[in-house]
């Protein structure tokens, strides 16, 4: 390989020029012929002993040449972008330039470039820490959900539905006169305030008694997931068949015990109060990064190329992807029960990814101007912390993650540690 030129075109924008030797494109062609003899007839040859001359004489000199650059540019292109040391975060287009037996191949590519950042501040930058004061209050609101988390229902028979109460109901929906696909269900299961339903629908069950035959007048929400549905005002006749209250259990030792590894209800308002207290801190420390993060981002000038945030953008839909995996959803099911698409789920997750990639070129230019390294030590802590995490050996977490990209991951880390320690915290307390 033989890096022919370099040059900046635009910002974030250089061009290479690479040639690729006729011995290391014949070896390649080799290769391939090898690979597909088997594949091409020639008279008067078995089925893959025809020379490679011969094959070339009956089916063109050129025939083996595509799969032959295919086979070498990835290597020739990686070696020049690394004689030339060039940041690539992406390949914009290839072009060939020549090939021939005599002279081997040539082509261009235009890189694009992670961009040169300037970062003003980045030390005693002042923020807010939100702290949450834990007082008697919040613990009776984490105990009444223990509480309504292990109550039971019990139906109710000598009153009229209220908000809270579980309802069993039929429906039909209509529009205009026209009962519409989905808008109907026999002994649906349905809580009161849970507004699990259309805006208006569960308020309007209030007051019902079983038996009662009703109309429910309502209208869809204009960004309402099916398309022809939409704003449209549609009206449910509905049967109430049950009502169901949930059961509270007495705020007693004995509650504390079916509900906890604790004998009586003091120890566990202690313990609600002590993980209150670590859920605080930890909301507090995660604000106070996203506080620094956002002033970082405003400190910075950069000119970041589109292509890095379409590509965070790629890396959160397959996040998503495998998270929904987890369900037996693919995207297409998501797709089709939400009545949204691709663009959509793009468009949803394009805010975090700009946030996400601005945030890493700061930290990363902090990085550098530090001059913070990570010890091979670090980075073996951190291999087996990954191994410990999936469940894999060792060697193959080492094959599968790259060592120069968990160093990176590191050192961001430690940058972060940095701006931490050296920013202006004020706490701030604020109201439960």
């Amino acid at each position: 390989m033989e890096l022919i030129k370099n040059e900046n075109i635009e910002a974030n924008k250089n061009e290479i020029e690479v040639l690729v030797d006729a011995k290391t494109f014949d070896e390649a062609v080799n290769n391939v012929y090898k690979r597909n003899s088997k594949k091409l007839t020639v008279p008067g040859f078995r089925s893959g002993k025809a020379p490679r001359k011969i094959i070339e004489r009956k089916y063109g000199e050129d025939v083996f040449y595509n799969d032959a650059i295919e086979l070498v540019y990835p290597k020739a292109l990686d070696e020049a972008i690394k004689e030339a040391e060039l940041d690539v975060v992406a390949i914009d287009s290839l072009k060939l330039i020549e090939v021939s037996a005599q002279k081997g191949f040539s082509f261009k590519a235009v890189c694009i470039l992670k961009p040169k950042v300037e970062l003003k501040e980045y030390k005693g930058i002042e923020v807010e820490r939100p702290i949450k004061m834990i007082d008697e209050k919040a613990v009776d609101k984490r105990l009444q959900n223990m509480r309504e988390r292990a109550g039971r229902l019990i139906t109710v028979e000598d009153r009229a539905a209220r908000d809270g109460d579980t309802v069993v109901i039929d429906f039909e929906g209509f529009i205009d006169d026209v009962p519409f696909k989905g808008g109907k269900a026999e002994k649906h299961t349905l809580k009161l305030g849970s507004k699990s339903f259309i805006p208006g629908f569960e308020y309007q069950i209030i007051g019902k008694n079983i038996g009662d035959e009703f109309d429910v007048d309502v209208t869809f929400p204009k960004d309402y997931h099916a398309k022809n549905l939409k704003g449209k005002q549609a009206i449910f006749k509905c049967k109430l068949h049950e009502i169901k209250m949930i059961e509270l259990p007495e705020e007693d030792d004995e509650f504390a015990k079916d509900v906890s590894e604790f004998d009586t209800l003091k120890e566990l308002r202690e313990d609600i109060k002590n993980k209150l207290e670590a859920e605080s801190k930890n909301a507090a420390d995660m604000s106070v990064d996203s506080e620094l993060t956002n002033k970082l981002i405003e400190n910075m000038k950069v000119d970041i190329p589109e292509v890095m945030f379409e590509n965070r953008v790629n890396d959160l839909i397959r996040d998503f992807e495998q998270q929904i995996s987890v369900q037996g959803l693919t995207l297409d099911m998501y797709f089709k029960y939400t009545g949204s698409d691709e663009n959509g789920l793009r468009n949803q997750f394009r805010e975090r990814a700009e946030d996400q990639v601005k945030t890493r070129l700061a930290l990363e230019e902090i990085v550098s101007s530090e001059n913070i390294e990570v010890s091979d030590e670090e980075l073996e802590n951190e291999f087996k912390k990954l191994a410990d995490k999936y469940e894999l050996e060792l060697d193959k977490v080492k094959n599968m993650v790259s060592a120069e990209s968990l160093k990176m991951d590191i050192a961001v880390e430690k940058a972060m540690k940095l701006v931490r320690d050296n920013a202006k915290i004020t706490e701030k307390i604020v109201e439960n």
